[in-house]
């Protein structure tokens, strides 16, 4: 599934910073923002995720009256400790290890929620890819390193320099956005 390993709790935080939600609706933004990827998200995840931040305070949840044909449904709004969790997961940089499906997430969100500028976070993960980008090319470089060392090390740079072409596309897009 696209969404495993993805701070589903960060992404859903995040989406209510922009406005209270129902699960429904954030389970609809979220698929919207993941597109065609979105169409294997486990319904429930929303709910239990949600269920999961109003036990940990995050968030707070009010019955509000639904319509004859509807149920009452629960609106979730962020608490200040939520919103603090929100503020520190846009800064957070998520290089070596990047999960490119939760920082699509985190560009949708913020922009979104008017939270952060989509094209700044791009160019902070990019600065933290270039340094480690220098670094694994300069152990690459090393003469002493061992051949099958230096195997894994091309790997690493090779894996950098795609992820920084992805921010290249990132960038691109989310300034054409603006």
């Amino acid at each position: 599934m696209i969404t495993e390993g993805v701070p589903m709790q960060d992404v859903v935080l995040a989406m209510l910073a922009k406005e209270p939600a129902h699960g429904y609706d954030l389970r609809t933004r979220l698929r919207a923002a993941l597109g065609p990827l979105g169409e294997a998200m486990n319904a429930g995840q929303i709910y239990v995720t949600l269920g999961r931040l109003a036990r940990a305070g995050l968030v707070t949840a009010e019955r509000s009256a639904g319509l004859p044909d509807r149920p009452d449904r629960r609106v979730h709004t962020l608490t200040p400790a939520g919103q603090q969790r929100v503020t520190a997961w846009l800064t957070e940089v998520s290089w070596p290890k990047p999960d490119l499906t939760e920082f699509h997430l985190k560009l949708v969100s913020a922009a979104a929620a008017g939270l952060a500028d989509p094209v700044a976070l791009v160019d902070t993960q990019r600065r933290e890819v270039l340094r480690r980008l220098r670094d694994a090319q300069r152990a690459a470089l090393d003469r002493s390193v061992d051949p099958v060392a230096g195997l894994l090390l091309e790997g690493v740079v090779l894996r950098l320099r795609a992820d920084l072409d992805w921010l290249e596309a990132c960038e691109r897009v989310w300034t054409r956005r603006d």
